[in-house]
């Protein structure tokens, strides 16, 4: 039964996927998006490209970690294959632990994981995403130079307590980890603190990860305005906790005006065309495709499960 409504929910998302690619697209005549990235320097596009390309390598990163996590470690292909094609999905789709996760769902139970354990897995990479925000946007806003315009145009002593304040959700996190922390526990799910190893990685892949993408934006944007990488940074932090609560797939307009309010004037919607074409439109293009073949190739090839995913599946049927 299980299966059935997972397959249900898959063909709605990559339904919903398509339709958002055109209505995205929809929203840019190819001569606005062309116009675009005719403006910026090829040099500044292939280093955001790169920026993009190292985001998403940590995004892998995230479920590679995820994996040891649950004690069903897998070959950094194997993640980087189930986290880009769930993520490309999940970051255009919206409500990306549903939409990507019914993805991992997918590739993970194929590889021996069971239910629990993929729910483990994403609970884990929401975790770290939560952190890597935070961090960032505790750096961005303790080492922003005093003369520097930040998110909320703060003062530099509310700007340090504000930048404390994020700063204290991973420094808890690590600490919980160090001291030990009651498990996670809903009916017969259990959730335990990961090491203390595996929340330092979680904390250093998160950060960088996040920094990849400000520093995409960064290259972009150095086109239309001299803004430094922190006040870039720290308004994209802002801008995606905007996209997170508005629940708007892919934060669609949401981050974009976010950005164009919090930075300067002469921040050109150029530059955010181009980054939204680079970080959002391309992976899903390459992602669904991926994905329906990944499909096609593990029901043409034999795969094995674990006696305990084997018994799991047995009992849901």
């Amino acid at each position: 039964m299980t299966r059935h409504i997972i397959r249900l929910l898959l063909a709605v998302i990559i339904g919903v996927a398509v339709v958002l690619v055109y209505r995205s697209l929809s929203r840019y005549s190819l001569e606005d998006i062309g116009s675009s990235l005719a403006m910026i320097p090829a040099w500044r596009l292939v280093t955001a490209t790169l920026f993009v390309v190292a985001s998403y390598a940590c995004l892998s990163g995230f479920d590679w970690l995820a994996l040891r996590y649950v004690g069903k470690p897998q070959p950094f292909r194997r993640a980087a294959l189930a986290s880009f094609s769930a993520l490309s999905i999940g970051h255009n789709v919206g409500g990306a632990a549903l939409s990507s996760g019914a993805v991992r769902y997918r590739f993970y139970t194929r590889w021996g994981l069971t239910t629990d354990e993929v729910a483990k897995v994403i609970l884990f990479c929401g975790a770290t995403v939560l952190l890597g925000l935070s961090m960032l946007a505790a750096l961005t806003l303790l080492f922003m130079p005093p003369s520097g315009q930040t998110l909320l145009q703060l003062d530099p002593w509310p700007r340090f307590w504000l930048g404390i304040l994020f700063l204290s959700y991973p420094v808890a996190y690590f600490l919980c980890s160090i001291w030990g922390k009651p498990p996670l526990k809903f009916r017969s799910f259990r959730m335990d603190m990961p090491p203390t190893g595996l929340c330092a990685a979680q904390i250093l892949v998160g950060t960088v990860n996040f920094g990849c993408v400000a520093g995409a934006l960064n290259q972009l944007l150095g086109t239309f305005t001299d803004v430094g990488y922190l006040q870039v940074a720290s308004a994209y932090v802002t801008a995606t906790l905007a996209a997170l609560l508005s629940h708007v797939p892919g934060g669609l307009g949401v981050l974009e005006a976010t950005m164009l309010l919090l930075l300067p004037a002469s921040a050109s919607i150029g530059a955010l065309v181009a980054f939204r074409v680079l970080y959002y439109f391309i992976p899903l293009l390459i992602g669904v495709p991926l994905f329906l073949l990944s499909e096609a190739y593990f029901r043409r090839r034999p795969h094995t499960v674990s006696p305990a995913a084997s018994r799991e599946a047995a009992g849901q049927a």
